[in-house]
C-alpha cells in the first residue's frame, strides 16, 4: 500500500490528541459534502424543469419542421422537396401557413398568428391532448370556417370557449398600397367560427397568439396559391430522428433550414442551459469556500503530528513524502464529502420523486406541477463528483506545501 495515503487515512479515522481536530475534520467533511448533495439537487431540478417544458412543446411542435432560410413562404412543388416527401421514413407530411393578423370580436382586438394546417394535424402532433371544451378538432366545414385560438388569446378577446359571433380577421394585402380615403379596402377580411374548443400548452408563446385553422382559409387570408411557411413532419417510429434530419437537410442543401423539436424552441431551451451552467458556478463557488474548512483542519492536524513527523524523518522520510502525507489527508476529507454528498443528494431526489417534499406552493391547480420535478442524470452526477474532487484537490495543494514547510 501507498505509504503517505496509509498514514493519511490513519489520520483521519484515528482519535487525535485534541478534540476539537475531530470535530473540525467533521466539520470540513460535511462542509463538502452538504455543497456537493446542493448540486446534485439543483441540477437534477433543473433536468425536470427542462424534461417537463419538453413535453408540452412535444405536444403542439413537429418532430422536424422544414422552412425557407430566405423568405416567408416557398413553393412545395421543388424537387428536393417532392425528393423528401418520397422518404420512407415518413410517417405524416403536413403542409402550413403561418402569418401575422389582427382579430377582433366585438368591440375587442388584438395582434395573433394564424397557423393554417391540413387536416392530418392530430396525426401530426398530440393537439388533442390539449383541447379543452365540449367540442372537437375542426377546422372547416362545406358552411364554414373555424379556428382554434389558445385560451390566453380566447380571455383577451372575451369569446369564451363557445363564441356566437364570429371572429373577424384582418391580414394586408400583397403588393397593394394603403389607400388612406379607403384604408380598409387594402385588408382582407375573413370570418372563424368556434368549433366549441381551445388549446392549452401552457406556453404564453402559443396560448397568447396562435390560431390554428384550415390551410385553404390562411392561403385565401394572405394571398397565396400553392406557397407554404412550412413542412412538417412525424417520422415512422423507431428511426433515428437526428440522423434523418442531416439526410433530410443533405437533400434539400442550403436553401432549407430542418429543425427538430429542440432547434424549434432553441430560445427557450438555451435560456435554460444557461440557467442551469449559472447555477453550477455559483455552487462550485460555494464549494471552493466549503473547502477553506479543510485547510484549517489540515494546519491544526499538522500542528498535532509535529513529534511523528520528526519521528518520519529519523526513519528516512523526506520533506516530499511527508507533505504527500497531509496532501492525501485534505483529498480523503474532499473524496468523503463527495461521497456522501452524491448519496444523501441522490437520496433526496428519490425521495421528491416518489413523495413530492417541496411543493411549488400555491395550490388549486396554480402550477402544472404541485412539487418540484425532479430528474437525476448520470451525467451531472459525473460532473459533480469531478468537480468536488478537482476543487477539493486544488484547494488543498499549495496550502499544504506551504504549511509543511512553515509550521514542521
Amino acid at each position: 500500500m501507498n505509504l503517505p495515503f496509509y498514514i493519511a487515512r490513519r489520520y483521519l479515522f484515528a482519535k487525535k490528541k485534541h478534540n476539537a481536530i475531530n470535530i473540525i475534520s467533521a466539520i470540513s467533511v460535511c462542509g463538502v459534502a452538504l455543497a456537493t448533495m446542493a448540486m446534485v439537487c439543483t441540477l437534477s431540478v433543473f433536468n425536470g424543469f427542462q424534461e417537463m417544458v419538453e413535453q408540452l412543446f412535444t405536444a403542439f411542435d413537429p418532430e422536424l419542421k422544414i422552412t425557407a432560410r430566405e423568405g416567408k413562404v416557398f413553393q412545395p412543388d421543388d424537387p428536393g422537396i417532392r425528393q423528401v416527401q418520397a422518404l420512407p421514413y415518413i410517417d405524416v407530411w403536413t403542409e402550413t401557413v403561418e402569418d401575422n393578423a389582427m382579430v377582433q370580436y366585438k368591440n375587442r382586438q388584438a395582434m395573433a398568428i394564424i397557423k393554417g394546417v391540413e387536416d392530418n394535424f392530430e396525426q401530426l402532433t398530440e393537439i388533442d391532448s390539449l383541447l379543452y371544451g365540449t367540442g372537437q378538432f375542426m377546422l372547416n366545414d362545406p358552411v364554414a370556417d373555424y379556428g382554434i385560438m389558445g385560451v390566453e388569446l380566447m380571455s383577451e378577446l372575451g369569446t369564451g370557449i363557445q363564441f356566437v359571433d364570429p371572429l373577424q380577421v384582418y391580414a394586408p394585402k400583397r403588393n397593394v398600397r394603403i389607400n388612406l380615403a379607403n384604408p380598409s379596402a387594402a385588408f382582407n377580411r375573413k370570418y372563424l367560427h368556434s368549433p366549441g374548443v381551445v388549446f392549452i400548452v401552457n406556453q404564453q408563446k402559443y396560448d397568447a397568439h396562435y390560431i390554428i385553422t384550415s390551410l385553404d382559409f390562411a392561403r385565401a387570408l394572405f394571398g397565396y396559391n400553392t406557397e407554404v411557411s412550412a413542412i412538417e413532419l412525424k417520422l415512422k417510429p423507431g428511426n433515428d430522428i437526428g440522423r434523418i434530419q442531416g439526410q433530410i437537410q443533405d437533400i434539400l442543401g442550403d436553401r432549407y433550414l430542418v429543425q427538430n423539436r429542440y432547434e424549434q424552441q432553441s430560445d427557450v431551451f438555451r435560456i435554460m442551459k444557461i440557467e442551469k451552467l449559472i447555477s453550477y458556478l455559483f455552487l462550485t463557488f460555494i464549494l471552493a469556500i466549503a473547502c477553506f474548512n479543510v485547510i484549517g483542519s489540515l494546519s491544526m492536524l499538522i500542528l498535532d503530528k509535529r513529534e511523528d513527523v520528526v519521528t518520519l524523518r529519523n526513519l528516512g522520510a523526506n520533506d516530499r513524502l511527508i507533505a504527500r502525507i497531509f496532501l492525501f489527508e485534505g483529498r480523503l476529507i474532499a473524496a468523503f464529502g463527495a461521497a456522501i454528498g452524491i448519496i444523501g443528494g441522490l437520496l433526496l431526489c428519490f425521495l421528491q420523486q416518489a413523495f413530492g417534499l417541496i411543493s411549488l406552493g400555491g395550490g388549486n391547480g396554480a402550477f402544472l406541477v404541485e412539487a418540484y420535478p425532479v430528474s437525476v442524470h448520470a451525467t451531472d452526477v459525473l460532473l459533480v463528483f469531478v468537480t468536488v474532487i478537482a476543487v477539493g484537490f486544488l484547494s488543498v495543494w499549495y496550502p499544504v506545501r506551504y504549511l509543511s514547510k512553515k509550521l514542521l
